[in-house]
């Protein structure tokens, strides 16, 4: 049975993206059949997985989110790209600013995304969705087709201030239009265990969150390796494979699949 995830978080600059390459990545070395969405328009996701130019290509999220919406069938077998690392992508570029405008006068404008979701759940046991920096309507689309939210959140004290607003939206979604919805954790990223001030960051989160919400075990640790992969277009498994980061991804990618 198909899992999807959604990887959110408001503030920029968290790991999002680098997340999910990674666990996406690491599902697939697992034997499981895995799908990533590119939902930012700044196609992150894309040129990470090694599509230097995005706004080159023609079929996009965007282009089939305007099928949907024109209740046209989706061409998703034309638009899923198949990356050396065994996962497939749907990717995005800057059109998908444009749909989020368009989408505001749109029927049913918050399960556009689901409507195309569903038709692809029976081909994959996992569907990860790397959200944009925002709350806007992609992301509210993102979490109404979600079975759960995975939340990275940088150890630093303005990244984890703006969790309170973050929960609120899940919140809301779960109530009107996503009943299933729930929180995977918190991921805590970009963790420099060298200084007590990502130490008492990170007691905060698990002291605040880990009974009402959940605080993944995993912590990824500060790396330059692992900043570096976006413009190798790899995992960091391929990248630096010995190095801590992509240990930490190994384990993360261990803890979702128990969760599942």
């Amino acid at each position: 049975m198909c899992k999807v995830i959604s990887i959110c978080n408001q503030k920029g600059g968290v790991g999002k993206t680098t997340t999910a390459v990674n666990l996406g990545i690491g599902l697939a070395s697992e034997g499981n059949k895995v799908l990533l969405i590119d939902g930012d328009p700044q196609g992150s996701l894309t040129i990470s997985l090694g599509y230097r130019e995005p706004d080159r290509l023609y079929h996009t999220l965007a282009s089939l989110l305007s099928e949907v919406m024109e209740e046209q069938k989706p061409s998703v077998s034309q638009t899923i790209i198949h990356h050396e690392e065994g996962v497939d992508l749907i990717p995005a570029n800057i059109e998908l600013s444009a749909l989020e405008i368009n989408l505001v006068n749109v029927m049913s404008r918050e399960v556009m995304l689901r409507s195309l979701v569903e038709n692809i759940r029976p081909y994959y046991d996992y569907i990860i969705i790397d959200c944009m920096p925002s709350l806007g309507m992609l992301t509210i689309n993102a979490l109404a087709c979600a079975d759960s939210v995975l939340i990275p959140v940088q150890a630093a004290y303005l990244p984890v201030k703006g969790l309170e607003q973050l929960i609120k939206t899940i919140g809301r979604v779960q109530r009107r239009l996503n009943k299933k919805l729930r929180i995977e954790g918190i991921l805590l990223t970009m963790v420099d265990a060298r200084t007590n001030y990502a130490k008492d960051i990170s007691k905060l989160v698990v002291d605040t969150y880990s009974d009402q919400i959940g605080v993944f075990e995993t912590l990824i640790p500060l790396s330059v390796r692992a900043a570096e992969i976006s413009a190798e277009g790899s995992s960091i498994y391929q990248y630096d494979p010995k190095g801590k980061a992509a240990s930490a991804y190994r384990t993360l990618t261990e803890e979702v699949m128990r969760h599942a």
